[in-house]
């Protein structure tokens, strides 16, 4: 069966709900679209972009189905709406001197025009887009050299396409600046290395990655149309700011910087023009009530120094502007616009931490206070205030779990039974697994899908070969996934009932410890952090080992130390107490960690050398953990 004919349609609930959502807000109101579309001037047809093998790696023409006005009942027509808006793809002109390409990947690249070259923001997430965006824009206004990047903050759509603008040896050389806030690559390193195995599959889920585009599929990500595929790396900052207000003139152009650390990212900066008044929020302040937590995972953002930042940026800069830009979603042009942009934004997240603690201090548990704490209708009702990337719901839990942490104060959650053993006791006391589908299916008849979802989420779990169960489950997956606003909960629905349906086909083996660029730049301690988190203790019950690691090309010494089941570090040398001394350099760490390389191999070729009881050595490196980036979510 094919994942579309196994899909169903909009169930009659489903449809009366669509048809009242299409009358609680302003679709007549079509100023978004004047903006997308404003300062338009060339494009790629279909944003059809290739990799040097000639293998499509962007594309927008399996989009063409949003063309149509008109929602479909599969889709919740704010999201559809949304979705449209975000097909707007090509080069634009901002302002003066100021232009973006949007629409070739999940973030928009921005090129401002200095006296004699260009200052890009945000190269996207590969290198493929990045070159092509730049190669549009060099189509129209010719080959300036780029002469500066900017990182706006530590996630990947916003650096991982540099190379495909600048090369390594152009920086090395002093003709480019990398411009980044600082402790830019200590996050970028971090966030990838450490969780990343589960923040990658997550993300699937998130952004839809493994759903075709279509009317009862994937639509939209809410920041943008998608996630590409491509080439990625990073070029390590040449240049860090350090503090709000500080400037810079690029090439002829003033830039003013504003730090907004612990906002959107751990580490973020906006940026200030002032002598072509415009403004760049970088990603904290876009067309979408944004995450406090992504579905993907991440550290929980703080909600009042988002909102205060967002006044600052009012305070600082909105009232000397004309524009107001960001690296998602298209700008919004007027002083007074921008000002009212701005301070709705500040207010949308002042309002939810606020609310979110004062009905946290009557007792309501995060899902309590997601069901009752409802947006102002004049907040609520702005289109750059709905929840198209967070929500509601998921950013209350996150402001709950940022001061209180995961537990909600009740015994009852202290220690509750796993997934599997609490679904085997729920089906149990509902009488049996065929007393609980037809239960189920009679509720889902009436449209009580949050509650399907639960009961048969249960029932998967107690017996993942019940296909009842997983295919009533799935639909009601489906019908929550066409109902919702939020373009990542619609994902997350949606292909859970995909893998529901349809499992997970071919599983792929365990990938590398971290990507052989990110390697070349990653500090040592945090390299061993992430084998300490890959010890197996079973592997190492009651051994104890110790280890002297040098990288010969650093002058660089560690001490490692394995007991109880935990590797700690420290620099230094165990000096004659060292069971063995490991030597190597960069490249030959880079090879150990490929994926048809490994650490054996190294040794044996020379890329990892040891100095006495070699074979200790390759036990432990060789018995470390290897994760499957594709484990189960949906079932167990």
């Amino acid at each position: 069966m094919t994942p579309s004919s196994a899909r169903k349609d909009a169930h009659p609930i489903t449809a009366d709900r669509q048809l009242q959502a299409r009358a609680d807000l302003a679709f007549d109101d079509d100023q978004d679209f004047e903006d997308a579309r404003r300062g338009f001037i060339g494009t790629i047809e279909d944003a059809t972009i290739t990799n040097a093998q000639g293998k499509v790696v962007w594309s927008q023409k399996a989009y063409a189905f949003l063309d149509d006005e008109a929602a479909p009942l599969t889709v919740n027509a704010s999201l559809w709406r949304l979705s449209r808006l975000n097909r707007e793809h090509g080069l634009f002109k901002v302002c003066d001197r100021i232009y973006q390409v949007r629409g070739f990947d999940l973030a928009n690249i921005t090129f401002i025009e200095g006296d004699h070259g260009l200052i890009i923001i945000d190269p996207l997430t590969f290198e493929e887009p990045a070159r092509a965006a730049l190669d549009l824009y060099r189509k129209h206004f010719g080959p300036r050299p780029v002469v500066a990047v900017m990182y706006s903050h530590s996630h990947k759509d916003h650096y991982g396409g540099v190379k495909g603008v600048v090369s390594e040896e152009e920086v090395a050389a002093g003709r480019v600046q990398i411009i980044a806030p600082e402790g830019f690559m200590e996050e970028v390193l971090s966030e990838s290395v450490l969780a990343g195995v589960p923040m990658v599959r997550r993300a699937e889920f998130q952004f839809g990655h493994p759903l075709e585009p279509g009317v009862r599929s994937h639509v939209d990500s809410g920041l943008g149309k998608a996630m590409g595929r491509g080439s990625s790396g990073v070029i390590p900052p040449t240049h860090s700011i350090c503090k709000t207000g500080e400037r810079m003139r690029i090439d002829g152009v003033e830039i003013v910087f504003q730090l907004t650390p612990g906002t959107e990212a751990p580490v973020e900066m906006n940026f200030y023009f002032p002598g072509l008044r415009a403004l760049n929020m970088a990603e904290n302040a876009c067309h979408t009530l944004h995450n406090l937590c992504p579905l993907r995972g991440a550290k929980v953002r703080d909600a009042r120094a988002w909102a205060r930042y967002l006044d600052e940026s009012v305070d600082l800069y909105a009232g000397l502007v004309d524009v107001c830009l960001a690296q998602h979603h298209w700008p919004t042009w007027g002083t007074e616009r921008v000002i009212g942009f701005l301070s709705e934004q500040r207010d949308l997240y002042q309002y939810l931490h606020d609310q979110t603690l004062r009905l946290m201090s009557h007792g309501l548990t995060p899902r309590e206070i997601s069901e009752q704490l409802l947006m102002p209708s004049e907040l609520g009702r702005r289109w750059h205030t709905r929840g198209y990337y967070g929500a509601v719901v998921h950013n209350v839990q996150a402001i709950y779990a940022f001061y209180m942490g995961p537990y909600d104060g009740n015994p009852a959650n202290l220690n509750p039974l796993p997934p599997a053993q609490a679904g085997a006791k729920y089906i149990e006391y509902i009488g049996g697994a065929d007393a609980a589908l037809a239960r189920a299916q009679a509720d889902f008849d009436r449209g009580e899908f949050r509650w399907v979802a639960q009961i048969m989420n249960q029932l998967v779990f107690a017996d993942p070969s019940n296909t009842a169960a997983r295919s009533l489950c799935a639909d009601a997956f489906e019908q929550l996934g066409y109902q919702t606003e939020s373009a990542t909960w619609r994902n997350s629905y949606l292909l859970a009932a995909r893998e529901l349906r349809e499992g997970l086909g071919a599983r792929r083996s365990g990938g590398p410890i971290a990507g052989a660029a990110m390697v070349a730049q990653m500090p040592m301690p945090l390299f061993f952090d992430h084998l300490a988190m890959r010890v197996v203790p079973d592997k190492v019950a009651g051994r104890s080992m110790r280890f002297d690691w040098v990288m010969e090309d650093e002058a660089d010494a560690f001490k490692l130390t394995l007991r109880h089941g935990a590797l700690t570090h420290r620099p230094g040398s165990h000096g004659e107490a060292a069971d063995a001394v490991i030597r190597t350099t960069r490249a030959g760490l880079r090879k150990a960690v490929r994926r048809d390389v490994g650490f054996r191999a190294a040794i044996e070729q020379g890329e990892i050398r040891v100095d006495k009881n070699a074979p200790l050595v390759a036990e432990f490196l060789e018995g470390l953990d290897v994760f499957d980036p594709l484990f189960n979510v949906a079932e167990p």
